[in-house]
């Protein structure tokens, strides 16, 4: 039962939350200040309603708990929910976030921390000078980042009944301009393939794969022999290889549960592996001891010399070599898996088809992600019905 106490033009609601390991009571307090212009009636009838919401937060455990502040309660997300739930590389990057964010509104307690905060935090983060290497502001993106951190956090301390609400919701965040993709067309992908004839056997199956699967380059290095189906022609993406500057390189689960996934390749490919898997065997036999025999247990396709998982920006380096050597644009890594995804979308496959080869958690991700390709797919499959329906019709 609350009780209410008026102090000048404010009102004071206590309530008690229980006694405490000594037996001593608990009591939680707020005060309460009408709005301008309120009459008594008014006044009586939203004190007595803010007197019920006030012991029901209290009794519910939301009061307790919000009174924490943000740096102290994002400190508990961490331990308690992110370090679970989130990929290591996620939880890293988030970390480094905290670095501008604590100093910014880590003091504010949780059930405090207003959408203008939040605002302010952004306007500071686009200013000139918050970007050291640059000079200027940080970009859209970046701020994206930091909103969706702080969005996570906040979200959970709803979950957990800690604030009835999260300031996030009540702030638009910063616009992304979605960047013109990259990616080689049809006749580019044909003379980047007929190059890699020319090249070591493992970039060749490598950029191959980047092709013909679309895999990220974490998948393609996270490949075990283990995970191709030779018999039928699968592979099969299980984890994914990455770098962070404190950890080194490590071994990592896939980008989302749906990134876990199986997909077909061609007869010609399933022979090349097999050739690839010879080359690599012989590699290993002349090497003897000096080939790691760490890794003889989680055997990757894509190796150093030594037989150590390959450093994520090889493939990168190798790729800008073949491109030049061909007279082929310059693109990047992650062009090659544009390139697959709007080369299947030129053929007429379907967006299900192309999301779920793509490990993509939603179609809906594909299709913002190629709407100006499926577009042009969409406008391409109506010319040509047209012109089978008025050849018929001619007839």
């Amino acid at each position: 039962m609350s009780t209410i106490q008026k102090r000048g033009d404010t009102y004071r609601i206590r309530v008690s939350a229980g006694y405490d390991a000594e037996g001593k009571q608990i009591i939680r307090s707020m005060t309460w200040r009408p709005s301008p212009g309120m009459t008594e009636r008014q006044t009586e009838k939203e004190l007595e309603r803010q007197a019920v919401l006030f012991e029901e937060k209290v009794h519910s455990g939301q009061y307790a708990a919000s009174d924490m502040k943000f740096q102290d309660f994002a400190e508990m997300w961490f331990k308690d929910f992110a370090y679970t739930h989130y990929r290591a590389r996620t939880y890293r990057e988030y970390e480094k976030l905290t670095k501008r964010i604590y100093p910014a509104i880590g003091h504010i307690r949780i059930d405090r921390l207003q959408p203008r905060h939040l605002l302010a935090f952004y306007k500071q983060l686009a200013a000139p000078g918050a970007n050291q290497r640059t000079g200027g502001g940080l970009s859209q993106k970046s701020i994206q980042h930091y909103h969706t951190f702080i969005s996570s956090v906040m979200e959970r301390a709803v979950k957990w009944q800690m604030i009835p609400q999260n300031p996030c919701r009540q702030v638009d965040p910063p616009k992304v301009k979605r960047p013109a993709l990259q990616y080689l067309d049809d006749v580019q992908t044909a003379a980047f393939l007929a190059a890699l004839d020319n090249e070591l056997i493992q970039d060749r199956v490598f950029f191959t794969l980047a092709i013909y699967t679309g895999m990220r380059r974490g998948e393609l290095l996270g490949l075990e022999w283990p995970d191709i189906d030779f018999d039928t022609g699968v592979i099969s993406v299980r984890r994914t290889s990455q770098y962070d500057g404190q950890l080194g390189l490590y071994t990592d689960t896939t980008k989302t549960e749906l990134s876990r996934r199986s997909m077909k390749v061609s007869q010609g490919i399933v022979d090349m592996l097999r050739e690839y898997r010879a080359a690599q065997a012989e590699q290993k036999l002349q090497l003897g001891d000096r080939w790691d025999g760490d890794w003889t247990k989680h055997p990757r396709l894509f190796t150093g010399q030594d037989g150590k998982p390959m450093p994520v920006s090889v493939p990168l380096h190798r790729l800008k070599k073949i491109l030049k050597r061909a007279g082929l644009p310059e693109v990047s890594l992650h062009s090659l898996r544009h390139t697959n995804a709007t080369l299947l979308i030129q053929q007429g496959v379907s967006v299900r088809t192309v999301s779920a080869r793509l490990g993509h958690s939603q179609t809906s991700t594909t299709m913002n992600i190629y709407a100006e390709q499926l577009q042009s797919a969409d406008a391409a499959a109506a010319e040509a019905l047209d012109i089978v329906l008025n050849q018929k019709k001619r007839a």
